[in-house]
């Protein structure tokens, strides 16, 4: 084999694999493990607020003890909220993503009776544990609310990525079991507006 012919083939490997990695195999295992990785920051915060409640709900049977109706829903609300886990893999089961958001739901309405309680007792309300403990709680809503806007631009970003040219190709042909993730969706009280009653 001659120089040339050497120097050929080395050009020839060199345009194929710089053409290669620029063909986007890489995209849809790369966008799927960020969609996961937004996933697991939505657990990570789910489970702090769940970590929470307990601490808040002691605070607050120390001064509402009649209250015990709403304590016990929170308490069962949270049991269930942390019963259901939803891993990476089960983000292509719609009925698996409703079951989880349905729970997170039931223990937000029950912690946002818990929170009204409150009104109803001022020295609770200026309970230093109590206050700490609801900003806490007020943060890990929002911190959940971000890591649930991140997961639906990470799952968007993915379930776009199998449908569009030219990542469609590799999503039909070597990653043909990929699914598409299940977005994250409001649950049905959403759309409706809470009411606070004193």
């Amino acid at each position: 084999m001659s120089l040339l012919t050497r120097i050929r083939a080395l050009l020839v490997l060199a345009v194929i694999g710089v053409s290669l990695s620029g063909c986007g195999y890489n995209v849809i295992p790369t966008k799927e493990e960020a969609a996961k990785a937004s996933w697991a920051e939505v657990q990570n915060q789910y489970q702090r607020r769940a970590d929470l409640v307990p601490n808040l709900v002691a605070t607050v049977q120390g001064y509402a003890k009649q209250e015990k109706e709403v304590l016990t829903a929170v308490t069962e609300a949270r049991a269930k909220a942390t019963s259901i886990n939803l891993t990476a893999d089960d983000l292509t089961d719609p009925a698996k993503v409703k079951a989880m958001q349905d729970a997170q739901a039931q223990l937000s309405g029950a912690l946002g009776r818990l929170l009204a309680i409150s009104e109803n007792y001022p020295d609770l309300k200026s309970n230093q544990n109590f206050l700490a403990l609801q900003s806490q709680l007020e943060g890990t809503e929002n911190r959940i609310a971000v890591a649930r806007r991140d997961y639906i631009a990470a799952a968007q970003d993915f379930n776009t990525t199998l449908r569009t040219f030219p990542t469609i190709i590799w999503a039909q042909t070597v990653f043909r079991g990929t699914k598409p993730l299940v977005p994250f969706t409001a649950n049905e009280n959403a759309q409706t507006a809470p009411q606070v009653k004193f």
